[in-house]
């Protein structure tokens, strides 16, 4: 009854509509009462088909709306009857919303039959809560990936982005999490994803364990560039609604880069100056009010513990999106093609990756093995060229020797079929094992 009563609530007292003017590439000019109307507002386009086309108001010139479609323009004309809404798009999600996929106005695309609305709207722009009314970060969570526990360890209510090139397995990683972090819920936005990688994310990848506690978002790359937008925004809105509901959330989206595009065609059509790379200002606005709603909740709800992927064109990891980026998270996990080249997967570089929240975060006692671990890791990485090629003579200098020792453990260590969990605790231990191991060996040959 209360979603019976929050859809009569939305009915329309009053139409409110214009016309169809000019049509220029993707941008529709409308005129009507522009005192009634406002930037973000909705417009429904009568078609000559018998359709109708959504559209959202972006900006005003000459007295006019300009509008961006949702859709594509097929059956627009000059003089078509635009009605303008009054609400600037919301969803009523609901517990049953889990499990499914839908798309971005959040409508189900999986054929397992209609949403069961909630009570309450939710509108796709949300303001960030208060920055003093948030809690802090919370304890460590065990994420399942021996690599990010051990040496990018996560907090409840943190924020971090992996960033990677195109093919470096991303998705494989957020398939992991999705399945093995200790959350209540994970909400998981595919912004611009290939069209049939969809349905081999939700099937191969997620699974039906992964699915269960789970809702996917999903807009793909031949869509508008404002549904691929709104697929964002209803990410980061189901992420609320199970936050409020006393939910930890993880919240994870593929990718930002993919929504920094989608707002730069909406800058562009609207004649805002490219700068950098070509992406508006508007670009870098929308990313912290988008990223900024994820994060620690109030005293009495739950968390938004956010992964967002950037995908950084041409391996560039010093791009606009991801120079804007990594200054608004709290960390970044980096992969990187050449280790995915060689077989070891997920393809994390461990000394450029880092947690804000560490080492705080990590017991006492494990700081010394963690530091010892990156210590001799740094030191294969500065020498192995000289490995590779032969120059290095064995016995030349004792920390090389031993990080040559062991470089294959530690390899090992990092690799994790996509099956497999370990917790942080494990973690820990298998590690600390290694370098006991290895400390033994050098010590024998001595």
């Amino acid at each position: 009854m209360q979603s019976l009563k929050a859809a009569i609530d939305a009915i329309e007292d009053v139409e409110v509509f214009g016309r169809v003017k000019t049509v220029q590439g993707l941008l529709i000019e409308v005129v009507g009462p522009v005192r009634e109307l406002r930037v973000g507002g909705r417009v429904e386009i009568e078609t000559t088909n018998g359709g109708v086309l959504g559209a959202e108001i972006i900006g005003f010139r000459d007295g006019h709306a300009l509008c961006l479609p949702f859709g594509a323009l097929n059956g627009v004309r000059l003089g078509c009857r635009a009605l303008f809404k009054s609400h600037d798009g919301a969803v009523q999600p609901s517990e049953y919303w889990l499990g499914r996929v839908i798309n971005a106005d959040g409508e189900p695309i999986d054929g397992k039959g209609p949403l069961m609305p909630g009570a309450t709207p939710y509108p796709l722009r949300q303001v960030p809560l208060p920055a003093h009314e948030r809690m802090r970060v919370g304890d460590p969570l065990d994420m399942g990936v021996r690599t990010l526990n051990t040496f990018t360890t996560m907090c409840e209510g943190q924020r971090m982005g992996i960033f990677a090139g195109s093919g470096v397995g991303k998705s494989v990683l957020m398939s992991m999490l999705a399945r093995n972090a200790q959350v209540d819920v994970a909400v998981i936005g595919l912004i611009g994803e290939r069209g049939r990688e969809v349905q081999e994310f939700v099937t191969d990848y997620l699974g039906e364990v992964g699915i269960q506690q789970a809702v996917v978002v999903v807009a793909t790359s031949d869509e508008a560039a404002l549904m691929r937008r709104q697929a964002a925004y209803l990410t980061l809105t189901l992420s609320e609604y199970f936050r409020d509901q006393g939910k930890r959330v993880l919240c994870m989206m593929d990718s930002l880069t993919r929504f920094a595009q989608a707002q730069r065609e909406i800058g562009l059509a609207i004649g805002e100056p490219p700068t950098a790379k070509g992406y508006p200002p508007t670009v870098f606005t929308e990313l912290p009010r988008l990223l900024e709603r994820a994060g620690p909740g109030l005293a009495e709800s739950g968390s938004i513990t956010g992964l967002f992927t950037v995908l950084v064109e041409g391996d560039d990891h010093n791009e606009p999106i991801a120079d804007a980026v990594r200054g608004i998270l709290d960390g970044h996990i980096v992969m990187e093609r050449s280790i995915a080249e060689r077989g070891r997967y997920p393809a994390v570089n461990v000394l450029r990756s880092i947690s804000r929240t560490m080492p705080g975060c990590v017991p006492v006692n494990v700081r010394p093995t963690l530091q010892k671990a990156r210590e001799l890791m740094s030191t294969f990485a500065d020498m192995e060229e000289l490995i590779r090629l032969g120059a290095y003579r064995k016995g030349s200098d004792p920390g090389v020797d031993r990080a040559i020792a062991i470089n294959p453990a530690l390899e090992a260590f990092l690799s994790q079929q996509r099956e497999e969990r370990t917790s942080i605790a494990d973690g820990y231990v298998m590690l600390e094992a290694i370098l006991d191991k290895v400390g033994e060996q050098t010590a024998s040959v001595k």
